[in-house]
C-alpha cells in the first residue's frame, strides 16, 4: 500500500515538473521579442526595465529611487546573463537573463493555477481540465507577454501572491514566512498586499472553523510571523543598499505623490492596459465566480481594493493598477474563465 502511494506521489511530482518545463518554454517563446526585436529599456512606459537591467549588471544608480530595492528578479537573472555573455549571438545577454528569470516565475504561476484548478475540479466534481485551461488562459493574457516578460518584476510578485493563497488553502503554513521574505525582496507592494490577503483569508474562514480540525490553532502565529519577516526583509534590504535605517512607514510616506485621488482613480480606469488585460477576462470569469471558494474570493477582492488605494495614494504611473490587479486576481479569474469556457464547450 505504501509503495503504491509512493509511486503515485512520484508520478504526480514528475507531472508537475513536466508541466513546469512546458510552461517555461511557452513563456520564453512569448517573451522572445525582447531579445533582439525591440529594447524595452528604450520603450516609453517600461522605463523601470532600465533600472532592473542595471541591477543585473551591478550598475544601478541611487537616482533609481525605490525601484532599486526590487532585487530578487535581477538577482535571479544575473547568472543567466553571465552565462549568455558571448554565447547567444545577437540576443541581448541582460534581457536574456531577465527573460529566463521572469519565465521561471510565469511557469511557476501556471503550475500553481493547474494545482488549484485540480482542487476546484474535485470540489465541483467537474472537469479535470479546469486547471490546465486556466493556466493557458493566463499565459495568453495581454499582461503576460507585454508586461510579465519584458524585463519587469511583476511576474515574481504575482507568483508569490498566488503561492500565498495556495499555502493558506492547503494549510502549508511553514511556507508563509518563506513566501513573505521572497515576496518583499521582489517588490515593496507585496508587503501590504500580503498583509491584506492573509488578514482577509483569516476572517473568511472563521465561520468554517471545525473543532475537530487542529489546523486552525497555529494559523495566527504563522501569519503574524510572515508579516514581521516581510517587514524585516524590506528594512534589512534597504539598510544594506543605502546604509541607513528607514522604517516602512517613512518609506511609504516618501512615495506619496499628488492629492487628486479621484482624478487619478478615473485615469486608472481609463488606462488602455487595464482594458487590454480584463476586456475578455472579466466577462468570462464573472458568471462562475460563485463556484470558487469564498476563502479565495474574499482575500483576492480585498487585496484588489488595496491595490486601488495604494495606486491612488502613490500616484502610480499609467498601467500600474492593471499590472497589480492582474498579479492579484489574474490566476483566480483565469480559473473562473476556464469553468465558463468548458461549460459552454459542453
Amino acid at each position: 500500500m505504501t509503495t503504491l502511494s509512493d509511486n503515485r506521489t512520484k508520478i504526480a511530482a514528475a507531472g508537475v515538473v513536466l508541466l513546469f518545463c512546458v510552461f517555461f518554454l511557452i513563456a520564453c517563446g512569448l517573451g522572445y521579442p525582447v531579445l533582439n526585436r525591440f529594447d524595452p529599456r528604450q520603450t516609453p512606459g517600461l522605463s523601470d526595465v532600465k533600472t532592473y537591467a542595471a541591477l543585473v549588471t551591478g550598475t544601478a544608480s541611487p537616482d533609481a529611487g525605490h525601484v532599486r530595492f526590487r532585487v530578487l528578479v535581477p538577482w535571479l537573472a544575473k547568472p543567466f546573463a553571465r552565462l549568455a555573455q558571448g554565447r547567444v549571438a545577437t540576443w541581448d545577454p541582460v534581457m536574456f537573463g531577465l527573460l529566463v528569470a521572469n519565465s521561471l516565475f510565469v511557469a511557476g504561476t501556471a503550475v500553481l493555477i493547474v494545482i488549484l484548478g485540480g482542487i476546484l475540479g474535485n470540489r465541483e466534481r467537474g472537469s479535470s481540465a479546469v486547471g490546465l485551461v486556466g493556466a493557458l488562459l493566463y499565459l495568453v493574457n495581454f499582461a503576460v507577454p507585454n508586461l510579465r516578460l519584458v524585463g519587469l518584476v511583476d511576474a515574481g510578485e504575482g507568483f508569490f501572491l498566488l503561492a500565498l493563497l495556495w499555502s493558506l488553502w492547503e494549510f502549508e503554513l511553514w511556507a508563509l514566512p518563506v513566501i513573505a521574505v521572497l515576496g518583499a525582496l521582489t517588490k515593496e507592494s507585496f508587503v501590504p498586499f500580503s498583509i491584506v490577503l492573509t488578514s482577509a483569508w483569516w476572517f473568511s474562514i472563521r465561520a468554517d472553523r471545525n473543532p475537530e480540525r487542529n489546523h486552525f490553532s497555529p494559523v495566527s502565529p504563522w501569519i503574524l510571523s510572515s508579516w514581521v519577516l516581510s517587514l524585516a526583509a524590506m528594512i534589512g534590504l534597504q539598510w544594506s543598499i543605502t546604509g541607513r535605517f528607514v522604517s516602512p512607514l517613512q518609506f511609504g510616506l516618501a512615495l506619496h505623490r499628488g492629492d487628486d485621488y479621484l482624478g487619478h482613480f478615473a485615469s486608472s480606469l481609463h488606462d488602455r492596459n487595464l482594458w487590454y488585460i480584463f476586456l475578455w477576462l472579466l466577462p468570462t470569469a464573472i458568471p462562475n465566480l460563485k463556484r470558487l471558494p469564498k476563502s479565495w474570493l474574499i482575500p483576492v477582492g480585498a487585496t484588489c481594493a488595496m491595490a486601488f488605494v495604494l495606486d491612488a495614494y502613490f500616484g502610480g504611473a499609467p498601467g500600474t493598477v492593471g499590472r497589480e490587479l492582474f498579479s492579484i486576481a489574474g490566476p483566480v479569474l483565469s480559473l473562473s474563465s476556464a469553468l465558463f469556457l468548458l461549460r459552454i464547450a459542453g
